[in-house]
């Protein structure tokens, strides 16, 4: 994580922060493939479950072909399935992570990551032009995050999966993801309630990537 996130509310929870993008590296894109490879061997050292003891993993980052993902987690000599979904893509994980494990694994570890200044060149302007960033334009945040997902535990427990659909409402500003994002995030909400009968007050809290908190 960088310094943006040691002042917010979960600041406490976080393994690690940096104060540096590149964390010694030399570009973004290898700080983005060493915070991953970093924060999955937390995960793997705190949960007790080793590596080898791991069936597969599903991981992915912003980058073309999951670079980032791919080369920092290549040394743990894992099964690799390579997620792209966005802003989506930890929450995709854990859901393939969770049909794995009710299948064919009983240990699946579940990652992705993310760099403002990676992203900022894939996605909209190399930082290096020094373009001006409208108000309408959001951080990606820089950081991991992992877990494994097993048949064996105490939980937290994943017992429902409801997939967003595309929807496509035309938002054409590329500084304005969350309005792309929102209509989306609109429909999977109203589908999971339909699906299992269940309103928002169910829930201590309904939790977006993009999007405002309800508790």
């Amino acid at each position: 994580m960088v310094l943006k996130k040691l002042n917010g509310p979960l600041s406490r929870y976080f393994d690690q922060t940096l104060d540096d993008e590149f964390w010694g590296e030399k570009t973004w894109e290898k700080a983005e493939s060493k915070i991953i490879k970093e924060t999955v061997n937390t995960v793997i050292n705190k949960s007790g479950v080793p590596a080898d003891k791991i069936d597969c993993m599903f991981a992915g980052d912003l980058l073309n072909q999951c670079i980032s993902s791919s080369f920092g987690l290549r040394e743990l000599n894992i099964p690799f399935f390579g997620v792209f979904g966005a802003c989506s893509t930890f929450v995709e994980s854990l859901s393939l992570g969770a049909i794995a494990v009710e299948g064919f694994a009983k240990n699946v570890l579940c990652a992705t990551s993310s760099h403002f200044c990676s992203a900022e060149k894939q996605f909209r302007f190399p930082l290096e032009l020094g373009n001006q960033r409208p108000p309408s334009s959001q951080w990606t945040v820089t950081g991991s995050g992992a877990a494994i997902v097993s048949k064996d535990g105490q939980g937290p427990y994943i017992t429902h999966i409801t997939p967003g659909k595309i929807v496509d409402m035309g938002i054409k500003d590329a500084n304005n993801m969350g309005a792309a994002m929102a209509p989306a995030f609109a429909d999977t909400l109203i589908t999971h309630f339909l699906d299992t009968g269940r309103n928002p007050s169910y829930y201590d809290a309904i939790i977006s990537r993009r999007f405002r908190t309800y508790w």
